[in-house]
């Protein structure tokens, strides 16, 4: 129980005692963070995509003969280089020569009918002159000279067509290039059109690949394209974009993609594995850091910047164009040659120390 007098002796010593309490020198400094950090580096950035693919000829046709026979001989082999007028396989004639010795034949008749015809109206000409006989009997012979005529033009163009025919039975190569494939033997009947062997013409050479649909943009707005062969790996190839199927294949489902190789020289051979590296550039000017390095607050994102002499931190707003799964591209907010904190982030408060990690 208090006294008057002790109550006004605690009233007079409180005073005092809350004043010895606060009597120190300020709040406790904040520690200093160690931190990790990063220099800004403002760089392009790149779509990057890979595909396999091979050498492929840009022009390849498949040679066949033009009418139906049975194969006797083929002289080339896959991998064969040819050259026009280089004999690729032939066809038994037989047939063929006797049908030729057929139309000759009926050419030497209507021929021969034609010159009796034609002796025959000279002949009844001359009557005509002497009036020996009628205007009638004169434009019989006339009609029957034309229609010798007539059977001499047409056995003409059949003996061409069976000489032509006869032909067909030697397939030829008319341009230059190189076997790829060879799809029937001696022995095999074919028919007219059916392909024999595959020429890839000389000399441009090609890479194809398989792109799928969520990445038609890329290939169509690629900047750089580079092929590199896995028979030659020390060697890198530029190529650029020729043709993009407009279609999909029914099985892949991906697009055919042919690359026209910008130097092609004697080492590439058709059929090579190829690597293209599908570059195209995103962003001209992009920052590129760790997702541990933004610091999001509601709908606000910054970043920490470190003061290098202070040796503070303070925040900087900034814009993300892109998060990806390896981190975030910002677009605006840095300029280059800062230091931002890279992890830790929502630790820290404006102008606290930190202490740089190596």
């Amino acid at each position: 129980m208090f006294y008057p007098k002790q109550l006004l002796l605690l009233i007079l010593v409180f005073p005092v005692l809350l004043v010895g309490c606060n009597d120190d020198k300020g709040v406790a400094p904040k520690p200093i963070r160690p931190v990790l950090s990063q220099l800004v580096e403002v760089t392009p950035y790149w779509q990057t995509n890979i595909y396999s693919g091979e050498i492929r000829a840009r022009h390849e046709t498949d040679l066949g003969f033009r009418i139906n026979g049975k194969i006797i001989e083929r002289r080339v082999e896959a991998g064969d280089k040819v050259k026009p007028g280089d004999i690729l396989a032939r066809l038994d004639p037989d047939d063929y020569r006797l049908q030729l010795t057929e139309a000759e034949a009926q050419l030497t008749v209507a021929q021969a009918e034609r010159n009796k015809a034609a002796a025959d109206l000279e002949r009844y000409d001359t009557l005509l002159q002497r009036k020996l006989v009628s205007e009638e009997e004169f434009q019989n012979y006339q009609k029957i000279l034309d229609v010798a005529s007539a059977k001499e033009r047409q056995a003409s163009a059949a003996v061409n067509v069976a000489r032509n025919q006869h032909s067909y039975t030697t397939l030829i190569a008319d341009r230059e290039g190189v076997v790829t494939s060879v799809q029937a033997d001696e022995g095999e009947v074919v028919a007219a059109g059916q392909s024999i062997v595959q020429l890839a013409l000389c000399c441009e050479k090609e890479v194809e690949i398989s792109v799928p649909e969520n990445r038609l943009d890329a290939m169509r707005g690629a900047d750089d394209i580079r092929i590199t062969l896995w028979a030659l790996p020390g060697k890198r190839y530029t190529a650029q974009l020729r043709e993009l199927s407009p279609t999909a294949d029914r099985i892949t489902r991906t697009y055919r993609v042919r690359l026209t190789l910008a130097e092609v020289g004697p080492d590439i051979s058709y059929g090579m594995t190829a690597t293209a590296k599908v570059r195209m550039q995103l962003h001209k000017q992009i920052v590129h850091l760790p997702l541990s390095a933004i610091f999001q607050k509601g709908t606000d994102t910054a970043v920490w910047v470190v003061d290098s002499e202070r040796l503070s931190v303070k925040l900087q707003p900034v814009t993300i164009a892109e998060y990806r799964q390896d981190g975030a591209l910002i677009s605006s907010g840095l300029n280059g040659g800062e230091r931002v904190v890279s992890a830790g982030v929502h630790r820290l408060v404006a102008g606290q120390q930190v202490r740089l990690l190596k």
